[in-house]
């Protein structure tokens, strides 16, 4: 188990008031090198927040099944972790620094879940292409951590929710995946919603509103719609995790709240 010394740290980052905690639906890659209703609101939403001493991300795109990694590299390297679309996405530039005394303050809080710190990682699609818009030049450290795919979900909740306090050290804090994603069902052709996506979108809605947390956290054994508008799960976890971050009694504004190419949740939320 990794220990770390409390005397250097804890001088890494200030205290700060309560920084935002948001979730994002990232959807299709391709938002990265479009302008439209999504991303002009990622551009708006980065103008409205606070300055943060740290950018941390939990996103859909790095799962490590059985452990939990943290992002400590001094530059992060883009990764361009998707196939078939055109080579102007894989020539998106977004050059961010990582920092590892903020990699090792997260792990601190972490330290009963042993997570370890990574260089190899760098920033996946679920990071820079919503980051790209909401904070296009970032004078501050960007971190990732990983999600451990074989946790259950009420667990996955207990861990993030670890971090919280990191919100009044400067941390702003983004989970990036998608509510409703069932790729399998999209219609590339931009076709109306489906609607089990829609029920389900406002179903988790709701429950988000009400902070009905036992219900997020057993989507399965809640809403009929939950077996085909998560097929899998690795998109829905960083909604548990920006969920896990908010403070008892705390409220959340929706934007981008639509169902993008069918079956896309785009609905997003930040702690107000």
């Amino acid at each position: 188990m990794a220990t770390y010394s409390i005397s250097d740290l804890d001088n890494r980052l200030a205290p700060s008031a309560l920084m935002p905690v948001m979730f994002v639906g990232h959807g299709n890659p391709m938002h990265a090198i479009s302008d439209n209703a999504y991303t002009r609101t990622w551009t708006h939403l980065g103008t409205e927040l606070p300055p943060a001493q740290a950018i941390v991300v939990v996103s859909a795109h790095w799962l490590t099944p059985g452990a939990t990694h943290i992002t400590d590299a001094p530059r992060n390297p883009i990764i361009y972790d998707f196939g078939g679309f055109p080579d102007e996405l894989s020539r998106v530039r977004y050059d961010t620094v990582g920092d590892t005394d903020v990699a090792r303050l997260l792990a601190r809080q972490l330290v009963e879940y042993e997570a370890a710190l990574d260089q190899q990682w760098g920033l996946d699609h679920g990071t820079w292409s919503v980051l790209k818009f909401i904070a296009p030049a970032p004078e501050v450290p960007v971190l990732q951590i990983s999600i451990d795919y074989s946790m259950p979900l009420p667990q996955l909740y207990e861990l993030y929710g670890r971090l919280r306090a990191m919100r009044r050290r400067g941390v702003l804090f983004i989970g990036s995946g998608n509510i409703v994603h069932a790729l399998g069902r999209a219609r590339w052709d931009g076709g109306a919603a489906w609607d089990w996506a829609e029920q389900f979108d406002a179903d988790t809605a709701m429950a988000l509103r009400e902070r009905q947390i036992g219900k997020l956290l057993d989507p399965y054994g809640t809403w009929a719609e939950a077996r085909i508008a998560v097929p899998t799960d690795d998109h829905y976890r960083p909604m548990v995790a920006a969920l896990s971050l908010l403070e008892d009694g705390e409220d959340i504004r929706f934007f981008n709240d639509s169902i993008d190419m069918g079956s896309i949740g785009m609905r997003s939320f930040v702690s107000v």
